[in-house]
């Protein structure tokens, strides 16, 4: 079954991050997406997380698609202009790509290349537009296209966001829903009821909400979520269990294996796996859901 009518006929979905290769050998890629083929529905390819130079996400998705599996492919702001924008666009959904994600990407000074320029030509609202235009049959100067593409478009939202942030994070998200965006992709999840000021606003918009589970590799990482990302809170006691834990790989796969079963009963249509290099373990992870 398709991602776009699994999400419509109020099904969990699974999505897993997986990181296109930094050069051209896809083995690994490949080899960890066929593991979990048949039971992960679509895998979300970034396009240079963090911006660091890796193969473009059009390229990880085709090859992907190619074996037969459904992708979910990240346009970015960051890298391109509109002209680029459109044509990739057009070249993903005539491959056989039917879900993509509209992102801004981190700015270029994150990255490995720091004489990079940012792009930035049009933002990420702008892009969700120009992807409803492009379905519409015409591209951004208004000429009609042979052949619209269609997909089931997504973009991100901060569910971490609190107090006048929140606000304003919810004015984003009416804008990009005005912009044709059908679903939500929030950050790392490691505790329901924090992110719950964020869910009751967003249970108001009637669209679909997907929660990130992160696998956590090490404690240290553990605290440098903790101390350094705003958005994303690890309770305590999750921490503590890692430190406690003799094996605290295993651990952490069973802290994120947990993490999607409780998504899963809270009745959300479907969860996101990030494993950041780790996709050897997504299996670990669904298997100790009773995947």
């Amino acid at each position: 079954m398709k991602l776009k009518e699994k999400i419509k006929d109020g099904k969990f979905a699974i999505l897993a991050e997986i990181e296109p290769p930094k050069g051209s050998d896809t083995t690994n890629m490949v080899t960890n997406a066929l593991r979990v083929k048949g039971v992960v529905d679509a895998f979300i390819v970034p396009e240079m997380s963090n911006a660091v130079m890796r193969m473009s996400a059009l390229g990880g998705a085709l090859i992907l698609q190619g074996r037969g599996m459904e992708t979910v492919m990240q346009i970015c702001c960051r890298d391109r202009n509109r002209l680029a924008l459109q044509a990739d666009i057009l070249a993903a959904n005539a491959c056989g790509v039917t879900n993509i994600m509209a992102v801004t990407g981190e700015d270029t000074g994150f990255g490995d290349h720091h004489q990079a320029r940012d792009v930035y030509d049009i933002k990420q609202i702008e892009l969700l537009q120009t992807i409803q235009k492009l379905q519409a049959g015409r591209d951004m100067a208004g000429i009609e296209l042979e052949g619209s593409p269609q997909f089931m478009v997504g973009s991100v939202a901060n569910a971490g966001a609190t107090g006048k942030d929140l606000d304003r994070e919810m004015v984003e998200m009416d804008a990009k829903i005005m912009a044709g965006c059908e679903f939500f992709i929030i950050p790392p999840v490691f505790d329901l009821e924090a992110v719950k000021p964020f869910l009751d606003r967003a249970q108001e918009r009637h669209t679909r909400i997907i929660p990130t589970v992160l696998l956590l590799k090490s404690l240290g990482m553990a605290r440098y979520i903790t101390r350094n990302m705003d958005n994303v809170y690890i309770p305590n006691e999750i921490i503590k269990r890692i430190q406690k834990a003799p094996d605290k790989a295993r651990a952490c796969v069973q802290l994120a294996a947990e993490m999607v079963a409780s998504i899963k009963k809270a009745g959300f249509p479907g969860v996101n796996i990030v494993t950041i290099g780790w996709e050897k373990k997504i299996p670990e992870i669904l298997g100790g859901m009773g995947v």
